[in-house]
């Protein structure tokens, strides 16, 4: 496999990307390895929204090359990523409210069992795997039959990465996971996404709040005017390191 012989799974090489005659990214490069959580930085406008879109198949690239498991890749859309384990998971997390945790974690793709012609959701399976894939990634006091309207926001985001976890997930794009969460929310979605960052999954991990991306990130990389500004290792640049280039200091 290519991830085995390259050891990244995720490399974006010279990526840009022009809306007529607007340059909304141009020549980014980066890399996430598995088991790595790369944490993308920058002000609004900067760029890491198309970077996002362009690697979740949403937009096709201008210029440059993506390469997923050591091979260059084309990706025709958002279903075509999704199908190669790249999950993303945006702040309106897409969750139905009425639906139940376990209804939530499988819809569009119940598990059914069958009465001659008719087909009837199996729900007694769909409550036993979500279980389950909760305990997997460490969550133990959900019960898959709770309505997601009765969550908070912290357990809303731990349902929403479950789910991309079980569904193949090799890339885990969260969008500002930790948006109007509570510091203790906060640290729970944490725990949960060094979960699966143990289970070899690679995370980019996108963040306005610099002491929470700089806890939890391994590599910080620094999006300005549509360009990576800088690639850092978590021991080389600290909280006010990345507050100076934010603000435009070098």
């Amino acid at each position: 496999m290519g991830s085995e012989t390259s050891g990244v799974r995720l490399e974006v090489r010279n990526l840009s990307k022009r809306f007529g005659s607007v340059v909304a990214l141009e020549d980014v490069s980066f890399s996430v390895r598995p088991g790595e959580i790369a944490g993308l930085v920058g002000d609004n406008g900067a760029g890491k929204s198309t970077a996002i879109k362009l690697i979740c198949g949403y937009y096709r690239p201008s210029g440059g090359t993506i390469l997923w498991e050591g091979a260059v890749t084309e990706l025709e859309s958002p279903e075509h990523a999704r199908s190669l384990g790249i999950q993303t998971v945006y702040q309106d997390l897409a969750l139905v409210n009425t639906l139940s945790i376990a209804r939530n974690f499988f819809l569009h793709a119940e598990p059914v069992r069958r009465l001659g012609p008719v087909s009837f959701l199996n729900v007694k399976e769909m409550n036993e795997r979500t279980a389950q894939i909760l305990r997997d990634i460490g969550i133990k006091d959900l019960n898959p039959t709770t309505p997601v309207s009765a969550l908070s926001g912290g357990e809303r985001q731990a349902v929403a990465i479950g789910r991309t976890y079980y569904f193949g997930g090799k890339l885990l794009i969260l969008d500002e996971p930790t948006s109007a969460l509570s510091v203790k929310q906060t640290q729970k979605v944490f725990s949960i996404i060094q979960e699966v960052k143990a289970k070899g999954v690679s995370v980019i991990l996108i963040e306005h709040n610099m002491i929470h991306v700089h806890d939890i990130a391994d590599r910080l990389v620094v999006v300005r005017h549509g360009n990576v500004y800088g690639d850092y290792a978590k021991a080389d640049v600290g909280v006010a390191d990345l507050e100076r280039i934010l603000a435009g200091a070098r």
